[in-house]
């Protein structure tokens, strides 16, 4: 399982990799700065159609994941019904959105991106329903060629829309109708795929059937919708309190963290079904569990120690000269983001666990305190520090929920895990604090591109070193049978 576990991540991994960072740093940022406020307005609404997001899902791709994992025979009988389902949840989507962004008093004019974005949101989660029953049934290429393949299109028609024609006006909107043609392609891929498992797709509603399902995934629902809320409140939050420049400031910064927390979030894709198919059949998760936090520990912490240290020059080299102001401010925000960036990498790893053994409950109450703590910190610092208060409210809540998470597992599953399995971590911290800090004191003169290399060489060589990374362990593991 640990085999698969680290084969299938290396695929999804390099496909990612090439993919994901180059469409929102290279085209997603482009457009951030050719269209600037805008894209303030164009990111509240993004994260007004994120929120609810779980009234289109309603737990069901967790739950489905979990169960087709297990139970491989109940694709067929599940996969008619849950379709249907998501048909009459994505109407009560439309009215939820639109209802919010009424009482909100979002402006009439932002209601034709609103229903663009909407109607994206719904494309999406269809696509992850597809790939929900692919990942349970351990088809992870398949799922990871379906994971960046609506961005490989857009990199296509946005590339062309930015640099291809010749004047450089860009408007926000063709971004959202180019992202409704991807979504559309990639969703149709996904219905291919899963065609020749399970022959000709038809519409079916089971009452009773419905209705059992519903109340047993509401559990899985109500824990995105918390989460929702505090990942991005922020965005919506800071545009009704602060403007749409002050959100665009803070999109600069989150676009970067958003491309990297897709690490995290492949790891907890193909964690889930692994951890679920573990806990079933009672075998031991430590192994498994410890080896992917380390690697995504050390991964995560040396991305964000690098981005941290050069926070200024990168926000500059992306977006171009700005005001100083501008500049001190945004590269604030950006840099408190990616220390979050370490806590929700964590979160990724114990709050799937937790969710494989069906922990539901105590992550909901975990996840509402989280929500009160982003909603009160945020509501604190928004006015006084606009984007960069809205980034501390988001590392505060981040890590107290980490840390909650791990508490979680411990206590029940019962987790045998010493201190020292713990100590290449605070090793590896610790190394990396002091030869950060000898850097800046002997390195100043070096072009930050070469200092951002020499920070993530030296990432990679302490976590070999300290044993975050273990090469004879991974290697045993690969060529194992």
């Amino acid at each position: 399982m640990q085999k698969k576990f680290i084969l299938n991540l290396l695929f999804v991994l390099l496909l990612n990799v090439i993919v994901k960072p180059f469409y929102i740093l290279g085209i997603d940022a482009e457009i951030l700065r050719r269209t600037g406020e805008d894209y303030g307005v164009y990111f509240s609404l993004l994260g007004l159609t994120y929120i609810f997001n779980i009234f289109l899902d309603f737990g069901i791709v967790n739950y489905n994941t979990r169960n087709i994992a297990q139970h491989h025979f109940l694709l067929k009988k599940y996969f008619s019904t849950l379709l249907t389902i998501r048909v009459g949840l994505s109407v009560l989507y439309f009215l939820l959105v639109f209802l919010s962004a009424i009482v909100l008093d979002y402006p009439v004019s932002y209601f034709n991106l609103l229903a663009v974005l909407a109607f994206n949101q719904v494309l999406v989660a269809f696509i992850l329903y597809m790939r929900s029953n692919i990942a349970g049934l351990l088809l992870f290429r398949y799922d990871s060629v379906i994971s960046v393949l609506d961005r490989f299109i857009l990199i296509g028609v946005l590339s062309f829309l930015l640099w291809g024609r010749s004047y450089s006006e860009f408007h926000i909107m063709w971004f959202a109708y180019a992202q409704t043609f991807a979504y559309a392609v990639t969703l149709l891929f996904a219905v291919a795929v899963l065609y020749n498992r399970i022959g000709v797709i038809r519409i079916r509603f089971n009452k009773v059937f419905s209705l059992a399902l519903l109340k047993q995934s509401s559990p899985y629902a109500i824990l995105i919708f918390l989460m929702m809320i505090y990942y991005r409140s922020d965005a919506v939050m800071l545009e009704r309190m602060s403007g749409k420049e002050e959100t665009a400031i803070y999109a600069q910064g989150y676009r970067f963290f958003e491309a990297f927390s897709m690490i995290g979030y492949l790891f907890a894709g193909l964690l889930l079904p692994l951890f679920s198919k573990m806990l079933k059949q009672k075998e031991k998760i430590e192994e498994l569990l410890i080896g992917s936090f380390r690697l995504i520990f050390a991964v995560s912490f040396t991305v964000a120690t690098a981005c941290f240290v050069f926070r200024k020059e990168i926000i500059e080299w992306r977006y171009g000269a700005v005001s100083q102001v501008v500049l001190e401010h945004s590269s604030a925000s950006f840099g408190v983001l990616m220390l979050s960036f370490v806590a929700i990498s964590s979160t990724y790893i114990f709050g799937t666990l937790l969710t494989a053994n069906g922990n539901l409950k105590r992550l909901n109450r975990l996840a509402l305190l989280g929500v009160l703590l982003n909603f009160i910190l945020n509501y604190y610092w928004i006015p006084q520090a606009g984007a960069y208060g809205a980034s501390l409210a988001s590392l505060v809540t981040q890590l107290i929920t980490v840390l909650g998470q791990i508490y979680l597992s411990y206590r029940v599953l019962q987790l045998n895990i010493s201190l020292k399995d713990w100590k290449p971590l605070f090793v590896f911290v610790l190394v990396m604090e002091i030869g950060v800090f000898a850097y800046l004191q002997f390195a100043l003169d070096i072009d930050w591109r070469i200092g951002f290399l020499i920070v993530g060489v030296f990432g990679i060589i302490t976590a070999f070193t300290t044993k975050m990374i273990d090469i004879k362990e991974g290697m045993k593991l690969i060529l194992s049978k």
